[in-house]
């Protein structure tokens, strides 16, 4: 698959559960297939999500076509906006 939405099942944070939630739903409602990978589970998946980032301090959520980096939510975000999100996950 395609869209990889790097995530977290464990965190205190509601900041990082609603951005996870938001672009969650927005992927479903423009019917964009992804698969969830919750970084929580094994810190080599965390590694990967911020390697793939290209910071070492890089927090879910973060997204990527296959191996190529789109963003993290903000970038997200402002891609909705502008209604580009095809273009953001680098499958226009």
């Amino acid at each position: 698959m395609g869209i990889k939405l790097y995530y977290t099942t464990v965190t205190a944070s509601r900041d990082v559960k609603s951005q996870q939630a938001e672009m969650m739903r927005i992927l479903e409602s423009k019917s964009i297939q992804f698969e969830l990978i919750d970084i929580s589970v094994d810190q080599e998946v965390r590694n990967e999500m911020r390697d793939k980032a290209g910071s070492p301090t890089a927090v879910p959520p973060q997204l990527c076509n296959d191996d190529q980096y789109c963003g993290n939510y903000e970038m997200f975000s402002e891609a909705v906006e502008a209604d580009t999100v095809e273009q953001f996950l680098k499958m226009a």
